[in-house]
């Protein structure tokens, strides 16, 4: 496996050419959330059908809306949009038109994190939730040729009560495209160990974990995650760099990152992308998977990442290839699909290869 994209610099034409090369390469995404994919255009038509909520419902209103001044007016800001969803139609409109935004971004594959605790304790039955994510699901598959899978997180910052109910949900209700379990919101004032009981549960049903952590704390917060929540996979770990033995003990046990680059900028979790730690991450030999987390809300989307990771780590065609290649290994999809989305990695490089 593959710990790190080749970052052996290879200068193509321009930048417009491997943009063009990462628009067209089918990629997998594994950190990105239900409500914070939500694009202006549905937030806004959620915002016209429940006025007061405080949202903007003027797609262009939206930008200004969503410029954060630190995580926690982040927070403030998302909790906003769940606010939006109301009932099993908004979910399913919500969830259908995600695939239809990956689509277009040749996104064949994404584990999506999904919250229900945020709609099922603002009324909406946890049944009829589960049947709207479940018939967007179906049908993105069926008609935009976009697999989607669910990792149900805890808000952390809702404490033990969410935890029950989304390991009750996860487990008793288990709908076909659950595949793993996590941990979101605050970081700070909300340590890891006290959701072991909760993933212990959710991982005996054979679920995986892929808790958020070292997004807004430092490096204790990933120990944590990986010691008491058993961690596959890290959402951020963004001051793993700030721990040599962290990073090595990544690096050997080919434990991935899962790295958002702009959203760490758009959080404060970072002050600037040439100061991202993921060159440092890299240069460890760590296993990283580019994502967008919450696209529409931060102003990006998976294509323009995959342009800035390339960019930081210095990469040509060949190594954004490698760069989709770990997102397909380390991510949950069955080993037909995996399969599958290799052979769609290696012909578009080939393609693109013989014309250059």
């Amino acid at each position: 496996m593959n710990r790190s994209p080749r970052s052996r610099r290879h200068h193509l034409s321009d930048s417009t050419d491997l943009s063009a090369f990462i628009a067209g390469l089918p990629k997998a995404e594994l950190h990105v959330h239900h409500v914070g994919s939500a694009s202006p255009r549905i937030v806004a038509e959620l915002a016209a059908r429940h006025p007061g909520a405080g949202v903007p419902d003027d797609p262009e209103a939206l930008a200004e809306y969503f410029t954060f001044t630190d995580f926690a007016h982040f927070i403030q800001i998302y909790l906003s949009v769940v606010d939006l969803i109301r009932d099993a139609e908004d979910v399913r409109l919500l969830t259908y038109e995600i695939a239809r935004d990956m689509a277009r971004q040749s996104i064949r594959y994404a584990e999506l994190t999904v919250t229900p605790y945020s709609s099922v304790s603002r009324g909406i039955p946890d049944g009829a939730f589960l049947e709207a994510i479940e018939d967007a699901r179906v049908s993105a598959e069926r008609e935009l040729g976009v697999v989607l899978r669910w990792a149900f997180d805890i808000p952390g910052e809702a404490g033990p009560a969410a935890a029950e109910e989304t390991t009750r949900i996860a487990t008793r209700m288990a709908p076909d495209g659950l595949v793993s379990f996590g941990l979101g919101g605050p970081e700070i004032g909300v340590p890891r160990p006290q959701f072991k009981p909760y993933f212990d549960r959710a991982l005996a049903t054979g679920l995986h974990s892929v808790p958020h952590a070292g997004e807004t704390t430092g490096p204790g917060t990933i120990w944590d995650a990986l010691t008491s929540l058993r961690a596959e996979r890290i959402g951020h770990g963004t001051s793993a760099t700030q721990d040599p033995r962290l990073l090595e003990h990544l690096a050997e046990r080919a434990i991935p990152l899962e790295v958002c680059p702009t959203s760490n900028i758009a959080t404060r979790a970072v002050e600037t992308l040439e100061s991202h730690p993921i060159v440092e991450m890299a240069k460890a030999g760590v296993l990283i998977t580019v994502n967008s987390d919450d696209p529409p809300m931060f102003g990006t989307d998976l294509n323009t990442e995959y342009a800035i990771a390339a960019r930081l780590l210095g990469l040509d065609a060949p190594g954004v290839a490698a760069l989709a290649r770990n997102a397909v290994k380390v991510s949950f999809l069955d080993e037909p699909g995996k399969a599958r989305l290799h052979e769609e990695i290696d012909a578009h490089l080939a393609a693109w290869q013989r014309q250059a």
